[in-house]
């Protein structure tokens, strides 16, 4: 607890003026909680006619300790006052007012405290989402290939919320509950030290008895998130994959992956709840027994050794039940503390990742793109087989390079690796004679436009969606680039033109015209550097053409690199790069790989007879 507490403290110290009030209303609550019930005692001694009569003023000496002695003193004196003069009721206002005005103070005090409570924990909740959606964006591209989305879009939104909802009851846990728990033994100690000793001890096995229900509440929680974002996962990959799930007939296999998930999910959640539902009714009843035996005890003092009066004997149970109602709580808080601990436990563990892929700390920002791209002896693995081995290639500004080959060829891989998603683990790449890994990342993809293979587009109009890098371009610029990528034709046509919204992942348009506005983003950011990752393959052959010759224009004194399958779209490049298993069997213009009668003449023939 100490270490995830350690963690939380810096997002609590923007908020320590609400930590010192909240802290400060809850000594306060406690204390005029505890009081309320000792207020009890002079309204039932006038009811029962048991006022100690006090007939002088009485005389504080200044003692803090005789504070006490001298405030009952002078309300006696007061009582005595209207009682001698036949004014019953009079005494009785007076008590009844003091009974009000100490609940009256409890609860305002109370409210205080939890109004900063609540600016505390929205506060923290908020500055956690922010700081993990940060850390989230900043992870490299590689964390995600082993984590899945879902969980850690669980770890946002439940287990930030779940640490809301329970890991901050620590604050009162550590202030209110305890300070009215001792300021009711206190007054219990001076009222009978006797009674008081006798309550104590039962408390230690009440408290036994509790401890063992929630030994195991910690794990079955960390089990129930971690399996509630498996569950989120199977939702998202089930809404991504929809058309492939119906096309092939697979909702039975679905279906049966959510109902083991949510059936997993409730047999822990039952688990957990049937503990936390525990709580409540073992302390309860154990607070029961308590002031059972408690009475019977209290009782005898007042009936039969008359060491205690029956007024402060009904104040005293009042106090004894005072410390069970924080008891309880506690019991019940520090479960739910064990379900924030967990929840904490999963935020932290991303928020405390390393990017692999850091800037250097005297990393430099390069401003232009003036020579060439260098790549030297690299090698690459995802996970065993290395998909590159000793690669090396020159790509001069201004030039245009193809990288083909077969599917798993590595071409992708460039891509990634140029872009610094991916860190290679052999060999450098340079940029204008700078090793990109001296070079800051944000410099560094300022000099690339990208284009997928899959068209990544987001929930928003087209205007958002195509200025996403440039952010204040204008609808003039927008438009131009869009014209350039073959995409205006299709838009203008559109209801609200470039303000149309294009639904989840670009829905509402079909393959071509989200590649197209994928060429249109790239165009926009106008960057020295092209990657074109298969950028035509989602475009009909007629849009191909034309999306062709508007990204040879582009493309005119601009260095590119382009990752093609079809080789039509390739053939004016300076150079064309033949791989095969991550290596290069041969390069050149398409006229001199055609007349070397190798693996892309090949290829091209197999193309031309498709």
């Amino acid at each position: 607890m100490k270490k995830i507490i350690n963690k939380l403290l810096p997002f609590i110290k923007n908020y320590k003026k609400n930590v010192v009030l909240n802290v400060i209303f809850n000594i306060l609550n406690a204390f005029f909680g505890t009081l309320s019930f000792i207020s009890l005692i002079p309204m039932m001694t006038v009811l029962f006619d048991k006022t100690k009569v006090v007939d002088k003023i009485p005389i504080w000496d200044g003692e803090i300790f005789n504070l006490v002695s001298y405030g009952k003193d002078f309300l006696n004196y007061n009582l005595s006052s209207f009682l001698d003069q036949g004014k019953p009721q009079m005494a009785l206002l007076i008590v009844v007012a003091l009974v009000i005005f100490t609940f009256l103070l409890k609860n305002l005090f109370g409210y205080l405290a939890a109004q900063n409570m609540m600016y505390l924990k929205n506060g923290v909740l908020t500055e956690l989402r922010q700081e993990l959606y940060q850390k989230i964006i900043n992870l490299p591209v590689s964390f995600y290939s082993q984590k899945r989305k879902g969980d850690v879009m669980s770890r946002m939104l439940g287990d930030i919320g779940e640490m809301q909802n329970s890991f901050f009851i620590i604050l009162e846990l550590i202030v209110r509950e305890p300070l009215t728990i001792i300021f009711s033994i206190y007054f219990m100690f001076v009222m009978s030290w006797k009674l008081t000793i006798f309550v104590f001890l039962f408390l230690p096995i009440a408290g036994f008895i509790i401890s063992l229900i929630g030994k195991s509440l910690k794990a079955r929680s960390l089990q129930a998130q971690q399996e509630n974002g498996h569950l989120i996962s199977i939702v998202e990959e089930t809404l991504s994959g929809l058309k492939v799930i119906k096309s092939y007939n697979a909702e039975p296999n679905f279906l049966s992956k959510f109902s083991s998930s949510v059936n997993r999910l409730l047999n822990l959640s039952n688990k957990i709840g049937n503990k936390n539902n525990l709580a409540g009714p073992v302390s309860e009843t154990l607070g029961i027994i308590t002031i059972a035996i408690l009475l019977w005890y209290g009782g005898s003092l007042v009936l039969v050794e008359k060491t205690i009066e029956g007024p402060q004997f009904l104040a005293y149970m009042g106090l004894a039940y005072n410390i069970l109602t924080p008891a309880k709580a506690i019991s019940k808080a520090s479960y739910k503390v064990k379900n924030g601990m967990a929840a904490a436990e999963r935020v932290f563990e991303i928020m405390d990742q390393d990017s692999n892929i850091p800037d250097l700390p005297n990393a430099k920002e390069i401003t232009g793109f003036e020579k060439n791209i260098e790549i030297k002896n690299i090698s690459f693995k995802y996970e065993d087989a290395y998909v590159l081995k000793d690669f090396s290639l020159t790509v001069p500004k201004g030039k245009t390079i193809a990288l083909v080959g077969q599917s798993g060829s590595g071409k992708s891989t460039i891509a990634n690796l140029l872009t610094r998603f991916y860190d290679v683990n052999k060999g450098d790449i340079y940029v204008d004679g700078n090793n990109i890994k001296d070079v800051t990342k944000k410099s560094l993809r300022a000099l690339m436009g990208l284009v997928t293979q899959d068209s990544i587009l987001f929930n928003d109009t087209i205007k958002y969606n195509i200025q996403i890098g440039p952010e204040n371009a204008t609808d003039k610029e927008i438009i131009d680039a869009l014209k350039v990528a073959n995409a205006w034709e299709f838009v203008k046509e559109l209801p609200d033109g470039i303000n149309t919204n294009i639904g989840d992942a670009g829905g509402k348009l079909s393959g071509g015209q989200k590649q197209r506005l994928s060429i249109a983003r790239a165009v926009l950011k106008n960057p020295p550097i092209m990657v074109l990752d298969e950028a035509t393959s989602a475009l009909d052959t007629e849009s191909e053409k034309m999306v062709q010759v508007a990204l040879e224009n582009m493309m005119k004194n601009r260095t590119s690199i382009v990752i093609a399958h079809r080789l039509s779209t390739i053939q004016k490049a300076d150079l064309i790069v033949v791989m095969k298993k991550g290596e290069i069997v041969e390069q050149g213009n398409h006229q001199e790989l055609i007349v070397k009668d190798g693996m892309y003449k090949r290829l091209v023939e197999m193309q031309s007879i498709a």
